[in-house]
């Protein structure tokens, strides 16, 4: 790797050790330590999906035209650093509700100039970002074993270990290099490229439109995975569940770096439509892998499908985007994106799954049911991209290399 490949490989690490270390254990903290029902969880996981509709537009369109992108994910990540350190000290869910609000518009755009400053330093983004969005992996990876190690998953020290990270990736950030601006690159700005809506004139591509689509669809069973998994194996006793629950990102890390060979092999449609398929057996999995009388295998197959899931679809559909959209759009269609899946899909995916939850739980909850309504949700989604879906860029296209005429 060169050095410039070290150093975006350390910032996709800290980038998703920060959500790693209190997302995945939210549900149990909420609902074990504090105590509160299914429908409060919902809510504090909507706020991530509320945050990613209203900030990343405008923060992509700052980051395409004003700000260099990694000056601004160093300042967001800075201002996070001081939510969550207050983030930790609260116990009344009111208080946490806003503050966790107040955290997710700081954060949720970050995740779109991280994929802009990785892809604006990239030669070949289709073959190299995979090899660097592996560390982001990773970096969740450690934030789970880490924390379940420390057997702190009901408790609020999970945002100690956010708050610290993210204090260091903002003054790392600093250092990174950015996109040298010229005037011809940052010309006057009317209201629509300030709120980032000249990328919805990528919509205009029927398959692009369908991708993002599909996305935001996908997002809404998605969240009973974000959002109750870890309390699913925590209701079954499974001992450091956080910890397990990192096999998931194992796989992750294994199909993040056969994605360019597949890419190849395979082509988008087929990447999507796997990704797709995986979550309706991984729900499938969940809903009867567990017997009564110990953990099945099922249920940790179903974890290690979270590799396949959210590489072959989230990942396939960050790249296909890069490859559509004009130099000048991709922060803001990188931004559009975040905002279909983890604002328009997550929001509905987090309040559905507090409702199926609280609405399938008497004296405990039945899993068995829950787990099927986002199976079946999973499985209308695929069936539209299968019938509806046609790649409409190039065999050329395909192979890596961008339109005549587009340069990196």
């Amino acid at each position: 790797m060169s050095p410039l490949h070290i150093r975006l490989s350390g910032m996709m690490f800290l980038q998703f050790f920060i959500w790693g270390a209190w997302f995945v254990t939210l549900g149990s903290f909420l609902g074990r330590g504090l105590g509160v029902g299914g429908t409060e969880i919902g809510m504090a996981y909507g706020t991530t999906a509320i945050a990613a509709m209203v900030s990343p537009l405008l923060v992509g369109a700052l980051g395409d035209r004003w700000l260099p992108p990694a000056r601004l994910l160093a300042i967001l990540h800075l201002l996070g650093a001081v939510l969550l350190w207050y983030l930790a000290q609260t116990r009344s869910f009111d208080t946490l509700y806003m503050l966790l609000m107040a955290y997710a518009l700081l954060y949720m755009p970050t995740l779109a100039l991280a994929n802009t400053v990785c892809f604006q330093g990239l030669a070949d983004g289709e073959r190299e970002f995979p090899k660097i969005r592996v560390f982001g992996t990773l970096g969740w990876i450690a934030a789970g074993i880490l924390v379940g190690f420390l057997a702190i998953e009901e408790t609020a020290t999970p945002f100690v270990l956010a708050a610290v990270s993210s204090l260091i990736l903002g003054i790392y950030c600093f250092t990174l290099p950015d996109q040298v601006r010229t005037s011809a690159d940052t010309p006057a700005a009317n209201w629509r490229q300030l709120l980032g809506l000249d990328a919805l004139a990528l919509l205009n591509d029927r398959s692009l439109l369908l991708v993002f689509v599909c996305s935001l669809l996908i997002c809404i069973p998605l969240a009973f995975y974000y959002n109750f998994t870890n309390l699913y194996l925590n209701d079954l006793g499974i001992e450091n569940a956080a910890g397990k629950m990192t096999l998931g990102q194992v796989s992750e890390v294994l199909f993040m770096l056969l994605m360019p060979l597949m890419f190849r092999r395979l082509g988008i449609k087929a990447m999507l439509m796997i990704g797709m398929g995986a979550w309706v057996i991984r729900y499938g999995l969940f809903a009867y892998g567990f017997s009564g009388e110990g953990v099945n295998w099922s249920i940790y197959l179903g974890i290690l499908l979270h590799g396949i899931c959210y590489d072959f679809f989230f990942v396939s559909g960050q790249i296909y985007t890069d490859r559509v959209a004009p130099r000048q759009l991709r922060g803001s269609a990188q931004a559009l994106l975040t905002f279909c899946t983890y604002g328009v899909g997550m929001f509905i995916g987090a309040y559905a799954s507090g409702w199926i939850v609280s609405s399938f739980t008497t004296e405990q909850r039945l899993w068995e049911q829950i787990w099927l309504a986002p199976a079946v949700m999973a499985l209308l989604v695929l069936c539209v991209f299968a019938l509806l879906f046609k790649d409409s860029t190039t065999e050329t296209e395909q192979q890596g290399l961008r339109p005549a005429g587009e340069q990196t």
